[in-house]
């Protein structure tokens, strides 16, 4: 959430990084803010002037009480009745005031860093770079979907009959695949400083809110309604809310944490090739990794993120690219994200497997998330998180550009975790 000084001190600049994301209604919004929260400021000096005045006039009562003058005290007594309904009015449309200044606040996406790069969609995203090798596929080469069948270790059709479509039942050595890679990339993060944590997967309301999936993201995730529950679409929303209205202190920080996690999104409105197999799934399974930093520190954090990460695909030896998402492809929390990709050979295109972002202070501006700097004054924390992996899209890589007429060979780094060299 911006806080709302930057938008009174810096509206040009505001608009302008809203405009950048594409944000339709930037101008109307922040006016609707500024506006809000001059009311509020006048709602609170009034009540603070009535309040004080009441207090002066109770002093005074008492005074005219043991003077003995009972009509004098009567009187300010009248006034003081007066006072507690202004203090009353002023409260019940403070309130109101200080909800609406909230929700319209809610709506407004982070600023983009001055590095993103202009731009409505995917196709204007920005190259950083490429690594690995890609596979020279036969003209027989089968799509992850077909060598899932072929070697009979993940069914779909069993998960649509337990589920629904989305929720595929992993097996054999499909499912020690899936074993193997968490522990992978969960010892990965703990190497480089990562501590885990193994937290729920089902987060209330205020969770939701204090990481920036609600309300914009409250159609893709899956709610009970009953308990007012929400099943997580990724572990970073738990795992930065466990620092949730703290003041953190600063011989803490950097806090550099890892989860592994199933997640759950909707993903209402997907369909097509783009979408099959693996590509896109309700119910999948993700490694995290979550900072939270002084602000100084928070783009050199950044940086050694999608290093991790990219160290990760080199160990797996996928053909992958890093790309500086543009502003009108960017998700509504970051300030800056890199997309990382690997190439999917036999279907010919690459595929997201993780997105590293820093979204500065907004999510702890929502959280409440600080730490005292210069002078002991409390100052808001930067948040960053990262997959460090998202498993299917990595499978569905894995086994198509290690196709061999024998079988699946499985990179080295992966051999010792799963117990074998070879899916076949």
């Amino acid at each position: 959430m911006l806080q709302v000084s930057v938008l009174r001190e810096h509206t040009e600049a505001v608009l302008a990084g809203l405009t950048k994301k594409h944000y339709k209604t930037a101008e109307a919004d922040v006016q609707a803010i500024l506006t809000l929260d001059q009311r509020r400021k006048e709602l609170q000096t009034t009540r603070d002037s009535a309040q004080a005045e009441a207090n002066e006039l109770a002093r005074q009562i008492g005074g005219l009480m043991k003077a003995g003058d009972k009509a004098g005290a009567e009187t300010l007594k009248a006034r003081t009745a007066e006072l507690k309904q202004h203090t009353k009015a002023a409260d019940d449309e403070l309130t109101q005031v200080e909800d609406a200044l909230q929700q319209t606040l809610y709506k407004l996406p982070n600023l983009p860093h001055s590095s993103v790069p202009e731009g409505r969609a995917a196709q204007d995203n920005e190259v950083v770079r490429e690594g690995g090798q890609k596979p020279e596929l036969p003209a027989d080469a089968l799509p992850h979907w077909d060598l899932i069948r072929k070697y009979d270790i993940i069914d779909f059709e069993l998960g649509n009959k337990i589920s629904g479509a989305g929720f595929p039942v992993y097996k054999k050595q499909g499912a020690r695949l899936q074993r193997a890679l968490i522990n992978f990339f969960l010892d990965e993060a703990r190497d480089a400083g990562y501590d885990e944590v193994q937290p729920p997967i089902l987060v209330n309301e205020a969770s939701g809110y204090g990481t920036g999936q609600l309300p914009d993201k409250e159609g893709q995730m899956y709610h009970d309604a009953k308990d007012n529950l929400y099943l997580i679409p990724t572990s970073e929303v738990p795992i930065t809310n466990l620092y949730r209205d703290e003041i953190v202190p600063v011989e803490q920080l950097p806090i550099r944490n890892t989860g592994y996690t199933p997640c759950f999104r909707r993903e209402a409105g997907s369909w097509g090739a783009d979408v099959r197999g693996l590509n896109r799934l309700h119910q999948f399974d993700k490694v995290e990794i979550v900072q939270i930093t002084q602000p100084e520190n928070s783009y050199a954090a950044l940086d050694g993120m999608v290093a991790h990460i990219e160290g990760l695909l080199q160990k797996l030896e996928l053909p992958y690219r890093i790309l500086r998402l543009c502003g009108g492809d960017m998700g509504f929390t970051s300030a800056l994200t890199f997309d990382l990709e690997v190439w999917s050979a036999a279907q010919g295109r690459w595929l997201e497997v993780s997105s590293a972002s820093n979204f500065e202070t907004y999510q702890a501006n929502r959280l409440k998330l600080r730490y005292r700097g210069e002078g002991n004054k409390t100052q808001l924390l930067h948040t960053l998180n990262g997959s460090a992996l998202a498993l299917p899209r990595i499978v569905a890589a894995l086994l198509e550009n290690n196709q061999t007429p024998d079988g699946i060979q499985l990179p080295k780094v992966l051999h010792s975790y799963c117990g074998f060299e070879k899916i076949g």
